[in-house]
């Protein structure tokens, strides 16, 4: 059975963090996003850290795990292939899932692949969302794409470091 590796998912979650952490930086895009948001450094000041930080790992980690789902691709097989007695030894079905994953289980394991699911998981949900709220919002284009770009290099990288060592 394949199954969600925790620890990876854990470790994944860090991504977000430390990406954020490099993107909004000053000298990077965070003079940019603090223009486009309307923000100060001072602003900055008065935020509870602790929990701004502790719930983006919480909601990093939701994400991870359901990156599972989407970069290996084995998790496919199975969810056609589920059946209540899948994983009980002697099944036709479960011997089937087992030559299946023998032969297969490692195809598309790399980091590149993650990363290109990643990728891809940003351009076509991601930004449209972000897309969506900021029209409202009266966003920019350029906070559109400040946003997108955190998004699309964080999902790349939590994507491969799942699909590499998950």
């Amino acid at each position: 059975m394949i199954s969600i590796n925790f620890l990876i998912a854990a470790l994944a979650a860090l991504v977000p963090l430390l990406t954020g952490f490099i993107w909004y930086n000053p000298k990077i895009m965070g003079n940019a996003w603090m223009k486009e948001t309307g923000l100060t450094p001072e602003d900055g000041k008065k935020v509870n850290m602790a929990k701004v930080f502790g719930l983006t790992y919480v909601f990093s980690f939701m994400i991870a795990v359901l990156l599972h789902t989407i970069v290996i691709h084995q998790f496919g097989v199975q969810s056609a292939l589920l059946a209540p007695d899948l994983g009980k030894e002697g099944t036709e079905l479960h011997g089937y899932f087992a030559d299946f994953m023998n032969k297969y289980g490692h195809n598309y394991r790399t980091f590149k692949h993650g990363a290109l699911h990643g990728s891809i998981l940003s351009l076509f949900i991601i930004m449209p969302i972000i897309g969506i709220n900021s029209l409202f919002e009266q966003k920019s284009f350029k906070y559109i794409m400040i946003h997108t770009g955190y998004w699309f290099l964080t999902l790349a990288l939590m994507g491969g470091v799942i699909c590499q060592w998950a």
